[in-house]
């Protein structure tokens, strides 16, 4: 039964580990596609250094998302993920300063799944690999 539980366990860090990755990989590659959109909304929310910011955001969610996916260091990628989450839901879904109430109900609402995002985030730094805990 132990033995048991223990491979449900390690597949769910394992999926969970890769659905992570996804979310920060396919959103990069948009930024990618969409980079001067994505480039205009940044200056819209008032995002410093939007050309040198906006090519460190798409590296760093493609390459840790990618390092998430196959993992590869993930705590330290997690970790990374983690804070760029934070730093972008501040910049990018400050509801704060939204006046529109259907508008500030909308980024309340991405403000807030970023944080559910962030907490996976921290819980995958925090946790041992598979590897690790199957001993």
């Amino acid at each position: 039964m132990d033995q048991v539980l223990t491979l449900t366990q390690r597949g769910c860090l394992w999926v969970g580990r890769g659905l992570l990755g996804l979310y920060f990989i396919i959103p990069g590659i948009s930024k990618i596609t969409g980079f001067a959109a994505t480039g205009e909304a940044m200056v819209a929310q008032g995002v410093p250094l939007v050309p040198v910011l906006l090519v460190v955001t798409i590296a760093i969610q493609i390459g840790c998302g990618a390092s998430l996916l196959v993992g590869f260091k993930t705590q330290f990628m997690a970790f990374v993920l983690a804070g760029l989450t934070l730093i972008i839901s501040l910049y990018m879904h400050d509801f704060w300063n939204v006046e529109d109430a259907g508008a500030r109900a909308h980024e309340t609402q991405n403000f807030v799944k970023n944080l559910a995002i962030m907490a996976g985030l921290m819980y995958a730094a925090g946790v041992s690999s598979p590897a690790k805990t199957s001993r």
